[in-house]
């Protein structure tokens, strides 16, 4: 039987979804809480890597197991075994050939900003601009930067073989609503660092630090530089994995 599960977990107490030598990815913490209820090693295969501090709401993972029970005993089961920083909330058998990673055509990620000093429980999930943002000048930035293109700019070397740095930014959108601002970015794979990356070249756009010509003159030489910054891990999750 295979499971297509869909979970959410607060990245500020995990060092990435990936499984670690020292059990600290949110991988090795749902497999922990399986081999318990299914009385064997179950691995399991996530939608995509996360970097260690990135939330997420609706990640996807599945897994092959023999389960006499209802679905919603299995899910009871888990919401026991896991940690508060840990909800899985959807489970169904999935349909042949279905892969986690594979089978996806896509992922949105959200980016938190926030104009000013937040409250105490909102600073863990959004980055503070305490001078404030040009809003106008990162929605135009936005724009110029979707569509399929090489992104090799807007991405961290891994340590891995160099892969392909092509991909479809299908939407980059800035959302203002009051102090809280909202980057989405939506594309049918991301590179490493790249959500985090585009988020931190449109905060120095909007910090005036860099203009929406040069995000793109530094998209199309396709080489990294010191002048897109990676933002911090706390302001972004990834919101959705799109499948079919």
């Amino acid at each position: 039987m295979q499971w297509k599960c869909t979970c959410a977990f607060e990245g500020g107490e995990f060092n990435g979804w990936q499984s670690q030598a020292d059990g600290s990815g949110v991988q090795d913490v749902i497999e922990k809480c399986l081999a318990r209820i299914l009385k064997q090693p179950v691995r399991i295969h996530g939608s995509s890597r996360t970097d260690a501090g990135v939330h997420a709401r609706r990640f996807v993972f599945h897994f092959n197991a023999e389960w006499r029970h209802s679905t919603g005993a299995l899910l009871a089961a888990l919401r026991t075994g896991l940690p508060p920083a840990v909800l899985v909330y959807a489970a169904r058998r999935a349909p042949a050939g279905f892969h986690a990673r594979f089978s996806a055509t896509g992922k949105r990620y959200v980016y938190y900003l926030y104009e000013g000093i937040p409250l105490p429980f909102d600073a863990r999930y959004c980055v503070a601009c305490p001078a404030g943002l040009n809003a106008c000048a990162m929605m135009s930035a936005a724009a110029r930067l979707t569509g399929c293109r090489d992104f090799a700019a807007y991405s961290a070397e891994s340590g891995e073989a160099k892969e392909n740095t092509v991909r479809d930014l299908r939407r980059l959108e800035v959302v203002r609503r009051g102090r809280r601002v909202r980057i989405i970015a939506e594309a049918d794979g991301f590179l490493y660092k790249m959500a985090r990356s585009l988020a931190g070249a449109l905060i120095r756009v909007g910090e005036g630090k860099l203009s929406a010509s040069r995000a793109v003159e530094l998209l199309e030489t396709g080489l990294r530089t010191h002048e897109i910054p990676t933002a911090p891990a706390r302001g972004l999750f990834l919101e959705r994995v799109f499948y079919g």
